[in-house]
Formats: structure tokens, C-alpha cells, sequence
């Protein structure tokens, strides 16, 4: 008698999803790596080592909310791909695209940082800071409602009721960091002042939107 052929590992969704969420995650490590290599050691020592250290307080700030904003992201990632069981090439192409705009970030905080006491530098440093924000929440929406389409590639127990409710969730963050980013061109501190309240408003537990 024959012996039966080994049983073929499944190539189904949970590896394909399983590989993306993998390469997100490394994505989003090494960003927020970079983040911390922006915040330099003070080329002086002596008495003056102290009030050069205050004086990077930029970098601190901009490393801050930067590293918190791709947290909260990190975040709402995880939580969607609870709902996601499967992918395709269109929705992968998506993802490299969002993912683009995350290991953009580290050079528009890096940017603010270098420039807010220059008062002609910050405002385009700010609008530049501020449309990568865009571009993030803009991004993160596109992945989620191409996924959540006619339930495209979430499991079958999502229920239409969760994928709306996560849609007008996720919907505020284009609008609201479009218009902090405009008001720069007010005043860059309020645009960079909500960029920070933002961060830290969307950490707190059931502050913001979760597809799950």
C-alpha cells in the first residue's frame, strides 16, 4: 500500500496577512528609530553642556508627538488586521504606499525641529510636517476601505454595522490634521500645538476609532 502524500501547508490568507503585518511592523520599528537619531549629543561641554541640552528642546518635541503619532497608528494597524483574514496585489501596493508615508515622517519632524526659531522657516516646515500627516490619514483610510468594500477581504463575522462605524471614525484624521495644516499659514505654533494634542489625545484608551 502507497503511503499517503505529506499534507501541503496551507498558503491561505492567514500567511499572506501574516507577512504584511510583519513588514509593517518592521516598517514602523525602524521609523521610529530613526526618530531618536534626529535628537543629537550637544557639541559643547562644560557650564554651557546644560543650557545646550534645553536648547534642543525642538527635537524633544518633535521626537515626542512624531513617536507617539506612529504609535497610535501601530495601534489602529493591529486592531484592523483582526478583521482582515485575507489580501490581494492591489491591497498589498496599498499598504507599501502607507507604509511609505510612515518612514517619510522622521524627516519632516527632523525638518520643524531645525526651523522653528527661524519665523520664515517654520511655516513651510510645519505645512510640510502637516501634509505628511495628511498623507498618513489619508493612506490609512484608503487601505481600510478598500479591505472593508463589500467586506473585500475581512472575515465573514465583521458585521456591516462595525465596518461604518470604523469608517466615520477613521474619517476625522484627514479633516482634522487638514486643518491644522492649514492654519499654519496663521500661525505654525496652533498647527504644531494640535499636531501634539492629537498625539496625546488619541492615545488615551477609547479616545479614538478601532476596527475592532
Amino acid at each position: 500500500m502507497d503511503p499517503e502524500p505529506p499534507a501541503e501547508a496551507p498558503a491561505g490568507p492567514s500567511i499572506d496577512t501574516a507577512r504584511l503585518e510583519t513588514f509593517a511592523d518592521g516598517v514602523m520599528a525602524i521609523a521610529i528609530t530613526l526618530l531618536i537619531l534626529e535628537v543629537r549629543v550637544p557639541g559643547v561641554a562644560g557650564p554651557r553642556f546644560g543650557h545646550a541640552l534645553i536648547h534642543q528642546w525642538p527635537s524633544y518635541a518633535g521626537y515626542a508627538v512624531s513617536f507617539l503619532t506612529i504609535g497610535v497608528i501601530w495601534v489602529n494597524h493591529h486592531h484592523m488586521f483582526k478583521l482582515i483574514e485575507r489580501t490581494n496585489h492591489a491591497f498589498l501596493m496599498m499598504n507599501v504606499v502607507f507604509l511609505m508615508t510612515i518612514a517619510f515622517l522622521p524627516w519632516p519632524t527632523a525638518l520643524v525641529a531645525s526651523s522653528i526659531r527661524d519665523p520664515v522657516a517654520r511655516r513651510p516646515a510645519t505645512l510640510a510636517y502637516g501634509l505628511t500627516l495628511v498623507a498618513l490619514a489619508v493612506m490609512f483610510n484608503v487601505v481600510w476601505r478598500y479591505a472593508s468594500g463589500r467586506g473585500r477581504l475581512l472575515a465573514p463575522s465583521v458585521s456591516p454595522t462595525l465596518i461604518a462605524q470604523s469608517r466615520r471614525g477613521y474619517a476625522v484624521g484627514p479633516v482634522v490634521y487638514s486643518v491644522a495644516t492649514l492654519l499654519a499659514f496663521t500661525n505654525p505654533f496652533i498647527s504644531l500645538s494640535i499636531f501634539a494634542a492629537l498625539a496625546v489625545y488619541w492615545l488615551l484608551p477609547g479616545s479614538g476609532p478601532r476596527a475592532s
